[in-house]
Formats: C-alpha cells, sequence, structure tokens
C-alpha cells in the first residue's frame, strides 16, 4: 500500500500559510484593497491548529493512509476555496492553487479518491462563481460574461485534464517501480541461493578430508587380527565403512552435479504417503494428525525433489518446535493444493516472523537459518506460495500452496 509522509504534507502547508498570510497583509495595506481580514485570518488560523494537530500525530503515525490522506486533501481545497470566496470568488488569480491538491491525490492516492477530490473542486469552483465576496478595485473592473465562463471551464478542463495526466504517469512510475523492486528482490534471493551454493561446494571440500582419514582408520581396523575374532566387533566396523562410503558417493555427486542426487525410484506418490514418511523420518514422539478438507485421501503428484525437501524441512523444524503435536490440514481448491502445518510450540517470534525465510535466521541460534530460506526458494521455484503465521491460540503455522496443474 502507497503511503504518503506527513511531514511533506506539514511542510507544503507551512508554505501555504506563510504565502496566504503575507499575500493578506500585501493586498490589505500596500494595494489599499477592502478585503475582510479578520474573516480571511480566521480561515489562515484553522490551518495553523491542522497543522499543529499533525505535527501531534507525526510522532506517532508519520506516514499517511488514503483515507487520511484524502481527509487532510479535502480540508487543504476548502480552506483555498474559502479564502477565496472572501477575496473576489474566480478572479482571484491565486484560484490556480486549487490544482496543487489535485495532483497530490493523482500522484498518490488511488483513482476513485482522486475523482471525487477533483469533482468536489469543482463544485466548489462553481459556487464561487455565483456566491462570493466582490473585490474593491477602486476602478472600472467589467468582464464580458463570455470571458467569466471562459475562465470557470478552463478551470474545469484544466482540473480534469491535471488529474489524468498526474495519475496516468504516477501510476506508470509506481508499476514500474513496483517491477523493479520485485526485480532486486529475485536477484538478492538469487544471490544469497548462489551463496548456498558456493557454501555447499565448500563443505564437500572440508569434509572430504576427514572423510579420507576415517577410511585410513576403518582400513586399519579391518586388517588387525583382534577384531577378526570378535565377529560383532568386525560387522560394526563394516558397517561404519559402508556409511562412509555412502558419504563418500554422495559428496562424489554433490561435486559433480547436486541434479544427479534425484530420487528416480518414484514417479508419483500420493501428498498423504509423502507427508508420513517425512513425519516418521524425523518423529521422536511427539503426536501426528492428518486432518482433510475436500480433499481426496489417494490424491496423487509427481515426485518432485524440490517438494519432498521443502515439505522435509519444514516437518523436520515442527516437529523440533512443537511441544507435544503437529496438526497437518490438507484441503484444494479450484487451483491450488493447500498443506497447512501447524505445531503447539508457542507461535512465531515477532522478531523472526518479520525476517522468516531469509537465510541466517534461525529460531534457537544453534542452527544457520538456511533451511527454511531453501524450502522456501525451492516452493516459489515450483510456482508454489508460502506463508508464515501465529493462529488464535498461538500456534506456529506455516501455510503452503502448490498449483494443481504444475504437480500432475
Amino acid at each position: 500500500m502507497n503511503t504518503i509522509l506527513l511531514v511533506n504534507l506539514i511542510k507544503i502547508r507551512w508554505l501555504a500559510i506563510f504565502g496566504q498570510f503575507t499575500t493578506l497583509l500585501i493586498i490589505n495595506f500596500l494595494f489599499s484593497f477592502n478585503i475582510p481580514l479578520f474573516e480571511c485570518f480566521i480561515v489562515v488560523f484553522l490551518s495553523i491548529i491542522i497543522n499543529l494537530y499533525s505535527l501531534y500525530t507525526q510522532k506517532n503515525n508519520p506516514t499517511l493512509s488514503y483515507e487520511k490522506t484524502f481527509t487532510f486533501l479535502l480540508f487543504d481545497i476548502s480552506q483555498l476555496v474559502a479564502l477565496l470566496y472572501l477575496t473576489g470568488g474566480v478572479f482571484n488569480p491565486f484560484i490556480i492553487l486549487i490544482l496543487a491538491p489535485i495532483i497530490i491525490s493523482a500522484s498518490y492516492l488511488p483513482a476513485l479518491w482522486t475523482i471525487i477530490l477533483s469533482s468536489y473542486s469543482i463544485v466548489l469552483i462553481l459556487l464561487i462563481n455565483y456566491f462570493f465576496v466582490p473585490l474593491d478595485w477602486n476602478q472600472s473592473f467589467v468582464t464580458p460574461a463570455i470571458y467569466k465562463t471562459g475562465i470557470i471551464l478552463a478551470l474545469i478542463i484544466t482540473i480534469i485534464f491535471v488529474a489524468i495526466y498526474a495519475y496516468l504517469f504516477a501510476s506508470s512510475s509506481r508499476r514500474i517501480s513496483e517491477a523493479l523492486s520485485e526485480t532486486k528482490l529475485k536477484l538478492s534471493n538469487q544471490k544469497k541461493t548462489t551463496e548456498v551454493a558456493y557454501l555447499s561446494a565448500a563443505a564437500v571440500h572440508e569434509l572430504s578430508t576427514p572423510l579420507n582419514t576415517i577410511f585410513l582408520v576403518l582400513n586399519d581396523l579391518i586388517k588387525e587380527e583382534v577384531f577378526h575374532k570378535e565377529s560383532y566387533l568386525m560387522k560394526d566396523i563394516e558397517l561404519l565403512k559402508s556409511q562412509a562410503e555412502r558419504c563418500k558417493e554422495i559428496l562424489l555427486r554433490l561435486s559433480k552435479n547436486p541434479d544427479n542426487l534425484k530420487d528416480n525410484f518414484l514417479e508419483k506418490v500420493k501428498i498423504v504417503d509423502l507427508i508420513k514418511i517425512n513425519f516418521e523420518k524425523f518423529n521422536n514422539g511427539k503426536k501426528f494428525n492428518i486432518c482433510f478438507k475436500n480433499f481426496n485421501k489417494e490424491y496423487q503428484i509427481l515426485f518432485k525433489d524440490e517438494i519432498n525437501y521443502a515439505l522435509s524441512n519444514i516437518i523436520q523444524n515442527s516437529i523440533l518446535y512443537s511441544s507435544s503435536k503437529i496438526n497437518i490440514t490438507l484441503d484444494t481448491n479450484k487451483n491450488d493444493i493447500v498443506i497447512i502445518i501447524e505445531n503447539d510450540g508457542g507461535g512465531f517470534s515477532r522478531d523472526v516472523l518479520d525476517k522468516i525465510g531469509e537465510p541466517y535466521i534461525s529460531k534457537n541460534k544453534k542452527g544457520m537459518g538456511l533451511g527454511i530460506f531453501i524450502a522456501k526458494n525451492l516452493i516459489e521455484n515450483t510456482r508454489g506460495t508460502i506463508m508464515f503465521y501465529n493462529s488464535l491460540n498461538n500456534n506456529a503455522v506455516v501455510e503452503i500452496k502448490f498449483n494443481k496443474t504444475i504437480l500432475v
């Protein structure tokens, strides 16, 4: 949502107040125009009160919502028209200043607010065309009726034209700005993902040295006769060696091409089974419950490593931070599959919730905080969405949506 800094409106209004006071004094005393000075000062004083109020509220809320901005601009137009009413109506050359609030509205507010504000301004102009306090020009000042009508039409057309012109250009600028912001965010995430990849490559390199040492020690142990006499010890050593060889194979495949890690033995899998497999993999005695809403238990999707890893990581975190149970809700609508994972671990803290999904953000400060970041990017890369929030009973909730067309 676009917001306007209140301090900017305050500064503009102080400038307008200073200009109005100065102009009134010059007109009254230097040019000797007979104007209702006291009434004009009251109108300007109202603007001072509004600005002082704005200064007070700025301390707690430095930005303005659309509604508040519209209200302030509505007052500014009304205040200006009140001064114009007291000083000659549409013949006052400062009537052109009525465009300023319209331009601000068209630049920052939605079209509806600008239409209302423009219509309001046009109505006020038509009113002060007929009802106003005339200036004593001290000389003959007669204008043809057609000229007066031309002034009114010119003002109305100018208001409409400027409002449309400013809105179109501001709207285009906002769209470009939003696109640039989104591009910068994607580039930033891509950079962070690349950093994680470099981190993985470094981990492969660093782990290879201790792994080679483990192999040397295991080979020496296998040659020892004492272990040949004790069969159960030899079995443990052989198991250690087989697991070490497995680690070596994984590191070798990672160093060549991470895509080679894809598990091809699964083509289609039930979502329920995928969740259960990941839950059983990490469960340490916590209760687990699946609730179905408009969801077929037999619903199958193409197995994808990205989805499997993302679900695995999120379920692991839910188990880790839950007190006793995890509730998973499966739902579908016309376009999406919805997976809601909720745990009773006390919810996300505010400082974590504001940054969750960024790298190196960890709840317990023990982990590297990369798991959720990677899971979030994997889900978004499959055109899914993920949201983190707290439920009404302060449970941590992770809501994932996948487009059906991507998973079948």
